[in-house]
């Protein structure tokens, strides 16, 4: 793709890269048949190739934001699908988050819109300040179908209520700042990241990775300052509380010690750590090398138990998994095989659903601020899964399985099944299943 940046605007790093990503372009279009919003819209502009014409259009100009471009990047979930299926290689990512740095910076959205795109950034990176908000909402969620009128407002609002959980799990003890030692030989040593979100929603998760791990002989460190990872800040185009964030966990990393590796087991933040080296890349001083470093050891949870070799030591437990591959891992990282091939080394039958490149629709708060097509997929999505006639859906991002929730299959992280099969606790989700598959006479 032709651009006619000027030489001033391209002494700017973020353009300058953008103008190297839309000259990769080759406006093939192959984009269009994997992306999420083209399927269910139709609309050229809500394909990537599209998008980037809009992008081109309002950075190589420097123009604010119109409406009509905030509208359809707004549309866009970040699946990243797109950049699987390009076959020049163009960095999707790395253009429409300049793009969404660009509509905050230049575009003002109205005021309901800006009031909830602040509590979301207040609210969800911050798990002492989430589980407050959860509890309020749990008790509110039965009122979700009151709400009335078709507002974009109206419908942001039931999406919230209907994402609570009825119940808020209790604080786990063991992701609390601290040494887990490990069990026996020590074979390795890692830093957990522990998240925001997942903290609250989900603290079986973390307790899975921390159980595993030691008994697999790594030994894992919490930090005290790590926290929320910044990608959902930083997809809302919210560029400074985003890389503070980011700061606080590469400080607290680079001050652990020596590690062999960073785990995380929410690959939507996965994908965002491994592209700290990016985004750090111009700030001054060290850190450009200490986030690159952090980019570096950053490994999802199932290349971690690939590398350290797990391996079960249950029976197989004669269960069919669904496995959900999120967009973060299998468009982000390029992770594609080693979940499903850790679930059948601890002897679950895997099936895979039709469709298995396209988003839930979950995104980090995208099904909260685009709840209609957000919705659409979730349902398009538990279709498909429900043709695999599985017992349960495994998935490795806490948004997916918070997305995928309320179906007519328990949901699961892959780590927790994996844990169990390896001398860990029951997940409930297996003792639904069963009660399910084998009910009481």
């Amino acid at each position: 793709m032709q651009t006619n940046f000027t030489a001033e605007q391209l002494r700017d790093p973020d353009m300058a890269e953008s103008n190297r990503i839309l000259r990769t372009c080759v406006h093939c279009g192959f984009c269009t048949a994997t992306c999420p919003t083209f399927a269910l819209l139709g609309d050229e502009l809500d394909s990537p190739r599209g998008r980037i014409y809009l992008i081109k259009d309002m950075l190589e100009n420097d123009r604010p934001a119109t409406a009509e471009v905030v509208k359809h990047v707004d549309r866009c979930l970040s699946c990243l699908s797109c950049m699987t299926t390009c076959p020049s290689g163009v960095n999707y990512m790395h253009l429409v988050d300049h793009a969404r740095r660009h509509i905050q910076e230049t575009y003002e959205r109205p005021k309901t819109e800006r009031a909830l795109r602040r509590l979301l950034s207040f609210l969800l990176p911050h798990p002492a300040r989430f589980r407050l908000a959860l509890l309020g909402a749990s008790l509110a969620r039965p009122l979700a179908r009151f709400v009335p009128g078709a507002s974009m407002t109206s419908q942001r609002l039931r999406a919230m209520l209907k994402l609570a959980p009825a119940s808020v799990p209790s604080p786990s003890a063991l992701e609390r700042p601290g040494i887990h030692k490990a069990l026996g030989n020590r074979r390795g040593r890692v830093a957990l990241l522990t998240g925001c979100a997942q903290q609250v929603l989900a603290p079986s998760i973390n307790d899975a990775t921390i159980r595993l791990l030691t008994r697999m002989g790594i030994e894992v460190v919490v930090t005290r300052e790590q926290g929320c990872c910044g990608a959902l800040d930083h997809h809302m185009g919210h560029h400074d509380p985003a890389m503070a964030l980011a700061r606080a966990n590469i400080a607290a990393w680079t001050e652990a010690g020596d590690l062999d590796g960073i785990v995380v087991n929410a690959s939507g933040c996965g994908t965002t750590v491994k592209d700290y080296g990016f985004m750090f890349r111009a700030e001054p001083g060290d850190w450009p090398a200490k986030a690159e470093r952090v980019s570096t050891l950053a490994m999802d949870i199932s290349e971690a138990l690939m590398k350290f070799g797990y391996a079960p030591t249950r029976p197989a437990p004669g269960l069919t998994v669904a496995y959900h591959s999120a967009c973060s891992l299998q468009h982000g990282q390029k992770i594609t095989a080693a979940p499903k091939d850790l679930l059948k080394r601890a002897g679950f039958t895997v099936k895979e659903p039709a469709e298995g490149h396209l988003c839930c629709g979950s995104a980090g708060t995208y099904n909260i601020l685009q709840p209609e097509i957000a919705g659409q997929l979730r349902d398009r999505k538990l279709s498909n899964l429900d043709r695999t006639r599985a017992d349960l859906i495994a998935a490795g991002n806490i948004g997916c399985l918070t997305q995928l929730s309320g179906g007519t299959m328990p949901t699961v992280h892959t780590v927790e099944l994996l844990d169990w099969m390896a001398g860990g606790a029951e997940p409930p989700a297996v003792t639904r299943a069963r009660r399910k598959s084998r009910p009481l006479a």
